[in-house]
């Protein structure tokens, strides 16, 4: 048996739109998840960035500010002695009470080193350390050139470097007379040990950095401590140059160091060293990272979940479906031929006929009917009967080849094919087509006829499915009346008569 179009779009029809909608919905679900759990974890790391950024921004405003608070203290100290160092007075009093005069003020912590004038030849004249110091000259040093050089340099903060044996950055004052002229230098000094005890009461991960630099970009101190960088001028590294430029800001770049990538933050408060600290981004997002690996691994166990449970209710649903369909199936096929049954082909007259109106067009209808099948079945017994009806059935499939078309078997020996879309002289066609296909089967045992009504008309309002029945069958009877194995179709009077 042939089944219609109609008919294979609609196996498993149910189940497809069940599991398609069940499948959509497990796919928006996962994808809304999804896109929360996106959105949470891009927050968090957003809010991970900005909180690296708030600490470091206050880490570097409070070494900043311990920094400039201790090189202020000392200038004081330096421009205090180059001051007094050009009143009248000083070169009339004794040796003890200048050294009182000069530093009994002076800062004396114990990373600071000595105080130091050198007189305008770089001949060491004074020390805050001893009344007695050794002769020295300093007049090849860089601060001292500077300050000779120029009048108005005010604090010079020197390259780091060994000073008096220890490293240390050389802070240094010009003494300038009263009528301009170069007198000296007043010299002091910061120990590296203020940096590395400073740094070293911080709680700092493994890959932070912290940099100290000179306004010319000449690295004063970094932690981890590197002597090879020390000294080392970076004006060149775009970053560094705009933390030496910029009052504030951050930047991201590989270290020239060490090559890892780092946040850096600064916030220039106009001290004589600029400070910026840097995080990598390793640190910065481990904590998030953590998280986020968390939380993805529940994401895909419940995305593992979510896919096998819905596979498993569209097998159900498919299996439930099926088992429909064949029940659906059996319960409108005809056990024996396989064609439609009475019951399916009421259903399908009664839809045809609906669209046949709504379209305005022509429905047509065969009934075919067995010649002398009860003396048939009565010379030859039920089987063979039956065998009869089965070899009629397969040429009604093989001659109703249309998808739209409906063949059933109406009632005992009794068939109906319903052709939409056709016109009486299109259906005569397939009418005696279908006849002739019998009647080539007829032979010996075998030999049987079938004689067909036809009929067509063009549903409107006031006509019923009832009216095509009866009038194909009222051609049945005419077609059995002229000497069966024959077609016949009825003419439009007869139509009106019926109805």
């Amino acid at each position: 048996m042939r089944r219609d179009n109609g008919d294979l779009g609609s196996d498993f029809r149910s189940w497809r739109i069940s599991a398609w909608l069940l499948m959509s919905f497990c796919v928006v679900t996962l994808l809304g998840f999804s896109a929360v759990c996106g959105s949470v974890m891009l927050d968090m790391r957003r809010g991970e960035e900005a909180l690296a950024r708030q600490t470091m921004e206050n880490l570097v405003a409070t070494i900043d500010a311990d920094i400039g608070r201790n090189i202020e203290l000392y200038d004081l100290s330096l421009r205090a002695v180059a001051t007094n160092m050009i009143e009248p007075e000083v070169t009339s009093v004794s040796k003890p009470l200048l050294h009182m005069i000069l530093f009994d003020h002076a800062a004396t912590a114990k990373h600071f080193g000595a105080i130091q004038v050198f007189d305008a030849h770089g001949d060491l004249l004074l020390d805050s350390s001893s009344l007695r110091p050794k002769p020295e000259n300093r007049a090849d040093e860089d601060y001292f050139e500077v300050h000779r050089d120029s009048a108005d340099r005010g604090l010079y903060i020197s390259r780091p470097g060994l000073h008096r044996s220890t490293y240390s950055v050389v802070l240094s004052r010009r003494i300038t007379g009263k009528d301009g002229a170069f007198l000296g230098v007043v010299v002091g000094s910061l120990r590296f040990s203020y940096f590395h005890d400073l740094f070293g009461r911080l709680q700092l991960q493994p890959d932070d950095t912290i940099t100290v630099f000179r306004r010319d970009g000449v690295v004063i101190m970094r932690t981890p401590f590197d002597l090879d960088i020390i000294g080392k001028d970076l004006s060149n590294v775009p970053g560094v140059l705009r933390s030496l430029t910029e009052p504030s800001g951050f930047y991201t770049r590989p270290s020239v160091v060490d090559q890892l990538e780092r946040l850096y933050v600064w916030r220039d408060r106009g001290h004589p060293l600029v400070v910026v600290v840097g995080k990598s981004w390793e640190t910065i997002f481990s904590l998030w990272r953590h998280e986020a690996q968390r939380i993805g691994a529940v994401m895909l166990t419940l995305i593992v979940l979510v896919i096998g449970a819905t596979l498993v209710l569209a097998r159900e649903i498919k299996r439930r479906a099926r088992a429909e369909d064949r029940l659906e199936e059996l319960a409108t096929t005809d056990p024996l031929t396989q064609l439609r049954n009475r019951r399916k082909f009421d259903l399908v007259l009664a839809q045809e006929w609906r669209r046949a109106l709504r379209h305005d067009e022509p429905l047509a209808l065969l009934m075919i009917d067995a010649d002398h099948f009860k003396t048939f079945n009565d010379m030859f017994g039920h089987q063979a009967g039956d065998q009869v009806l089965v070899r009629i059935a397969g040429c009604i499939t093989e001659a109703v080849m249309r998808a739209g078309d409906c063949a059933a078997r109406y009632g005992g020996e009794e068939f109906a094919v319903l052709l939409p879309g056709l016109a009486a002289d299109a259906a005569l066609v397939v009418a005696e087509n279908l006849r002739a296909r019998v009647e080539r089967l007829s032979a010996d045992k075998w030999a049987t006829t079938i004689s067909i009504g036809v009929a067509a008309v063009v549903p409107t309002a006031a006509t019923t499915p009832a009216l095509l029945i009866e009038a194909a069958d009222k051609a049945l009877y005419e077609a059995k009346s002229r000497g069966r194995n024959q077609s016949f179709v009825a003419q439009a009077p007869q139509l009106s008569l019926v109805a």
